[in-house]
């Protein structure tokens, strides 16, 4: 079972370490502590999910959808454009949110799931990476495919409560708004990158 699952739980962390608009948005809940842990759970489960249909063999619709592939790239494309465009407009404003302690929260708990289901759901890339090829690199374990799943899954559920729980220690270094603006700025550009390599 563990030549299964160990590689399917480091080819997921891996992919999952590559700094996207989820994670982001964990870590901004992480940093607030706001709904950590429904958030946590929500991208945890989701990703659960898309990895389990993958495995099921869902990743291989690309071969008899030929205009599937370039619409989720280019789609994708247009999401982390659009995202790049709003962290890069925060990181330019000259008052920014910082973590007082009398912060108030900004959402509700429904608002703050719908949007991280947002995050998960309608960005393309996710599917790219989780049914599309974790679920091509399945086909190599076979027998093997469940605790392939299970290794992929168990990195998504570690990698989000880590952060998501552990964003509360870099919460010092975001009390001050010019942190936050750093942190806009670096998604910005990652997201615009990620964005750029798509289209190329």
């Amino acid at each position: 079972m563990t030549t299964a699952f160990i590689p399917g739980f480091l080819l997921s962390l891996g992919l999952i370490l590559a700094i996207g608009a989820q994670n982001a948005f964990v870590l901004r809940q992480g940093l607030r502590q706001e709904y950590v842990f429904a958030v946590c759970l929500t991208c945890a489960l989701s990703d659960a999910i898309l990895i389990a249909a993958g495995v099921a063999g869902f990743g291989f619709a690309a071969d008899t959808l030929p205009w599937l592939e370039p619409a989720m790239r280019y789609g994708g494309a247009l999401f982390l454009f659009v995202y790049a465009a709003r962290s890069l407009r925060s990181a330019l404003r000259t008052q920014h949110d910082s973590l007082s302690p009398s912060a108030k929260q900004t959402a509700g708990l429904a608002a703050t799931l719908a949007a991280c289901l947002a995050f998960t759901w309608l960005n393309p890339h996710v599917y790219l990476d989780t049914v599309v090829l974790l679920g091509s690199i399945s086909s190599q374990y076979e027998g093997q495919k469940v605790a392939f799943a299970l290794g992929a899954m168990s990195a998504s559920f570690v990698f989000f409560f880590t952060l998501g729980f552990g964003a509360r220690l870099l919460r010092p270094w975001f009390a001050s708004p010019k942190a936050w603006r750093v942190l806009d700025a670096c998604v910005g550009v990652a997201m615009f990158a990620i964005g750029l390599k798509l289209v190329l």
